[in-house]
């Protein structure tokens, strides 16, 4: 999430009461989570086994339990006992609930020649492009991006919280809701289906990529960007995080595990399970998806192991 404004450390430091250590002279741009950093962001850590991951990557300054770590260069560090609740803190503030009170916000921004049917909702901060059709009961919520000549067929939700939470085994509620400050961005010519559902992002964006085409019933989770032209067909469940190029197929039932890489013009078979990321220019099949001719190869020789099993038997 980027900050309207920059804001000073020192001024987060009174917000969340923290003791800042590092550099007291940064100015914070934007409030990420640590997938996601860029330079300019805040990010919080609160387990020893990411504190390196977060000092190092871009990210600005962190919200830390351990005021004892080494801190890079120019950067500061905001030591607090609860970063989790800091970082809430902080999202809250800059990003309150909004509570929709009409079926369609007033604030709304469409293009020409754009089409909503009845009974959709459309959340606040959305703006859809020219020659767009919103079939009846979709929902579009908050902060959504819709570009020219999308189409999104009948009970899809698209913006939807994402599911991301803060896990400690160690408290009554082992799961704590991620306030997701994020959104999502439909680029030109996209089509989504019906019953579809889209995450927004945790505190960046979700990304359909120009020209995709999304059959139904099709889960895409938070923060994943496609490249343009892709084809999802029905039952595709894509994790948090993925990063799918251009011209990637996912047929039918396919499952695609969180924050890895679907590279060009890959095709995957109906049913077939993404565990890791997939190289360019293949056909992947099965679970855990491999390279299709030697999945076809696999499957002919299971199918054999009842022959083999006999003539060994024979043998003895």
């Amino acid at each position: 999430m980027k900050l309207s404004t920059p804001v000073s450390v020192q001024w987060l430091s009174e917000l969340i009461q923290s003791e800042i250590i590092g550099n007291q002279e940064l100015f914070i741009t934007g409030v990420n989570e640590i997938h996601q950093v860029e330079k300019g962001d805040i990010v919080f850590v609160d387990h020893p086994k990411y504190y390196d991951k977060c000092l190092n990557s871009d990210a600005s300054c962190i919200i830390i339990n351990n005021k004892e770590v080494s801190i890079p260069e120019g950067k500061a560090i905001l030591f607090c006992e609860d970063p989790f609740k800091a970082y809430v803190q902080i999202v809250s503030h800059f990003k309150p609930f909004q509570l929709s009170n009409t079926a369609i916000s007033p604030d709304l921004k469409m293009g020409k020649e754009s089409i909503i049917m009845p009974n959709v909702f459309i959340g606040n901060n959305v703006t859809i492009g020219d020659h767009c059709i919103i079939y009846p009961g979709v929902s579009i919520m908050a902060d959504t991006i819709i570009g020219n000549n999308v189409i999104i067929q009948s009970n899809t939700v698209i913006g939807s919280d994402a599911f991301y939470y803060n896990t400690k085994k160690n408290r009554q509620d082992w799961y704590t809701k991620m306030p997701s400050c994020g959104h999502v961005v439909l680029e030109d010519k996209v089509e989504i289906g019906a019953g579809c559902t889209i995450d927004r992002g945790v505190s960046g964006a979700t990304i359909i990529g120009r020209g995709t085409k999304i059959d139904n019933m099709v889960h895409i989770g938070h923060d994943t960007q496609t490249g343009p032209n892709c084809l999802f067909a029905a039952g595709v469940a894509i994790a948090g995080g993925v990063k799918i190029k251009e011209g990637v197929t996912l047929w039918g039932q396919v499952g695609v595990n969180k924050t890895i890489t679907i590279e060009e013009n890959v095709t995957v078979m109906g049913h077939s399970g993404v565990v890791g990321s997939l190289e360019a220019g293949k056909t992947y099949l099965g679970f855990p998806a491999e390279d299709a001719s030697i999945k076809r190869r696999e499957f002919v020789w299971i199918r054999r192991i009842p022959e083999l099993w006999k003539k060994v038997m024979e043998d003895k």
